[in-house]
């Protein structure tokens, strides 16, 4: 799916102004084109109580490609699922976005979105996959140069949304960034670290101007 050019914001998103916290600004929109920008300058959306905010933690979770860790278990499950790319991107988000699950913030502005600028080719999913094609795990975010900015994942069956992440760091290659918002001892486990906030904005500011991934380009 190739990418469509989108329109330039009306709204600034400067890193020399946010406060040293990790939400940095309210309000703005979830157009393509603000939805753009604010990944190129280090934030993102995250909705609270019905209000629009935007974050850029002060500690960042980023997981470097190479630096990913494949256990003798999760090995035994990438072998044993199949791993999908971009087949069933709404059906991984509205698991991502599931009600029921602990923490679920994504509400139907977010999912609308982020559907929207897959449609426009700048969201993508990884989707895995059992062994009669049944959805049981998966990620979604969006592809901006040789960054990728995880948004959510979910999984259905032990280890199935490792294996999605591990399929992930192999398409992103070694130019390449995750970016996973915060860390957690999950992420952790696979190899994410944190970065300061102005680490991960220098860093960044290159990667969002290099070449895709092939498989995203």
């Amino acid at each position: 799916m190739s990418r469509q050019p989108l329109p330039a914001s009306p709204w600034i998103f400067d890193a020399s102004e946010w406060p040293d916290e990790d939400c940095v600004a309210a309000g703005a929109d979830l157009a393509p084109g603000t939805l753009l920008e604010a990944y190129r300058c280090g934030a993102f959306p995250m909705p609270h109580d019905g209000e629009l905010l935007w974050w850029s933690p002060m500690r960042r979770g980023v997981l470097v490609p190479a630096d990913v860790r494949v256990s003798r278990s999760l090995a035994r499950s990438v072998r044993r699922f199949d791993v999908t790319f971009d087949e069933s991107f709404e059906e991984v988000i509205d698991a991502c976005a599931d009600p029921s699950r602990p923490g679920s913030w994504i509400d139907s502005p977010i999912r609308d979105a982020y559907v929207r600028m897959h449609r426009l080719g700048w969201a993508h999913s990884v989707e895995t996959r059992d062994a009669d094609g049944t959805l049981v795990g998966g990620l979604y975010g969006l592809s901006i140069g040789a960054l990728f900015a995880g948004e959510s994942m979910f999984h259905r069956a032990t280890d199935a949304s490792k294996v999605a992440l591990v399929a992930l760091a192999d398409v992103v290659g070694a130019d390449g960034l995750i970016d996973t918002q915060w860390s957690t001892p999950h992420l952790a486990s696979l190899g994410v670290t944190e970065w300061s906030r102005d680490r991960y904005l220098e860093v960044v500011d290159t990667l969002v101007d290099a070449p895709p991934p092939p498989r995203w380009d």
